[in-house]
């Protein structure tokens, strides 16, 4: 079947057609760079990372916009607690973002473009809003008139009378309506500003991404993602804007991912329930992090588990220690046939409104097959198997390290954690196969035992003694 998408826009699951064929525009809210991201952030960074991913798998050519808001009130009130530019302020978080990103292994967009360099586009695009008599200004302030646009609501398929009455807006009478939203701001002493028709100021929040993303992409473009806390305000206002400017449709898709939840509450640096990316990879591998996110369907909320990352961390171990197995027995993967029967599994569940959560089990059936026919020495059809597993934890980003390096470093690192060293558990395996050889059956059980109180798993096999780390 064609990949269909849940779009927000109409609520309905719709198989996806791009513009052009072979080719897909995509544009996604980025962060807003006052303080570092959290594990909030890493949902959205990871679901679209990977449709990034299957889209290029599907062989579409994917151009993939995602933007940083560097001028914005929280950046300016950070800057002034912390006696430095807004500028300055917004670069750390940049670097910070990047940081992140590198770590959990995001493949880098086509364009990240950045707010305050695209400050002539916005000016464009508030002044034919103006012209069309879609927007006022208001002593040097400019807003969108909701009540112009009358598809206003359609993507959060609520009214406006529905809107003003569950909203919190600040009373302004200089507004023709409650719901009108600011484009541009007057500028305040000590705040960043640039000149403009209305005066000195600098743009609301809204109308940079139907700025960048109208610039880089077109109206329409295909896809248009992010949080499902930003369909209302933010992409709602993206919609009125640009579709009044311009005349035409905006995004054609409307993605959204649900929340992570932590004791059950939405995540939220307003109220301090966060957890930063770089808290949890501290104490978790990102890729499983990466995993454990893809065990929930990215429209569902998903509730914070350590007790889920520590398996999950397992669970990528499987993985690896799989792929490591077939590259000893055949050597590196290479490019060559696919089983089909596995990879069309996985295809039917991803083309199903990229279901992860569906699609791991496909993985990880594939992950026993391959071990099937490791243990019964199969080679015949070994090739075309791990082929299809590497194809498919690639498309998901699952496996970006050679299994055998990734395997390495988890080994260290838990061997250094508990006080070993890769030869001192070499001489003690020796030692125990010197002993069982002699018969020797209780001092064999002995070091057995002495090592898996160290977190020391042996395993015995045709092949001889290996081992793992327990968790």
């Amino acid at each position: 079947m064609p990949l269909c998408i849940t779009n927000t826009l109409s609520g309905r699951k719709e198989p996806f057609v791009p513009l052009k064929q072979g080719a897909v525009t995509m544009y996604v809210c980025g962060v807003t760079v006052y303080d570092q991201c959290h594990i909030g952030h890493a949902r959205a960074l990871l679901t679209f990372d990977v449709i990034y991913r299957y889209l290029r798998f599907l062989g579409l050519d994917c151009r993939f916009v995602r933007n940083f808001t560097d001028v914005d009130d929280k950046i300016i009130n950070r800057a002034h607690e912390e006696d430095i530019s807004p500028a300055d302020l917004a670069q750390r978080y940049i670097d910070e973002f990047h940081r992140d990103a590198a770590a959990l292994g995001l493949l880098e967009p086509t364009l990240e473009p950045r707010a305050t360099e695209h400050i002539p586009e916005m000016i464009a695009l508030i002044s034919r809003l103006v012209e069309g008599g879609k927007a006022y200004e208001v002593a040097g302030d400019v807003y969108f008139a909701v009540e112009s646009f009358g598809d206003y609501g359609k993507l959060s398929g609520r009214s406006l009378e529905e809107m003003t009455a569950g909203a919190r807006v600040e009373v302004d009478d200089r507004k023709r309506h409650p719901m009108d939203f600011a484009l541009w701001k007057t500028g305040k002493e000590g705040e960043p500003f640039w000149d403009s028709p209305w005066g000195r100021g600098r743009p609301g929040w809204h109308i940079e991404c139907s700025a960048m993303s109208t610039k880089y992409l077109g109206q329409p473009f295909d896809i248009h993602g992010g949080g499902q806390d930003l369909v209302f305000p933010h992409n709602e206002n993206e919609i009125a804007q640009s579709e009044c400017a311009a005349g035409a449709a905006f995004a054609r898709y409307w993605i959204h991912n649900g929340f992570v939840r932590l004791a059950r509450e939405k995540m939220s640096k307003s109220t301090g329930n966060i957890l930063s990316i770089k808290e949890v990879l501290e104490r978790y591998d990102p890729v499983a992090l990466r995993l454990y996110m893809l065990t929930t369907h990215y429209r569902n909320p998903i509730e914070f588990s350590e007790d889920a990352l520590t398996e999950a961390q397992r669970s990528v171990a499987r993985i690896y220690e799989t792929a490591s197995r077939g590259n000893r027995i055949l050597g590196p993967c290479r490019n060559g046939a696919v089983d089909p029967g596995p990879m069309d599994d996985f295809r039917g569940e991803m083309d199903d409104d990229f279901n992860t959560s569906r699609a791991l089990a496909v993985v990880f059936e594939e992950v026993r097959a391959v071990n099937r026919l490791l243990d019964r020495g199969e080679t015949r059809a070994l090739e075309a198997r791990r082929n299809a597993l590497r194809a498919m934890t690639e498309a998901l980003g699952l496996m970006q390290t050679p299994p055998e390096r990734f395997l390495e470093e988890k080994r260290r690192a838990g061997l250094l954690r508990r006080a070993l060293s890769e030869d001192e558990v070499q001489r003690l395996i020796e030692e125990r196969n010197h002993a069982r050889k002699v018969r020797d059956w209780g001092r064999a059980d002995d070091v057995r035992d002495a090592l898996k109180e160290k977190g020391i798993i042996l395993k015995d096999g045709p092949s001889g003694t290996t081992w793992e780390l327990s968790e």
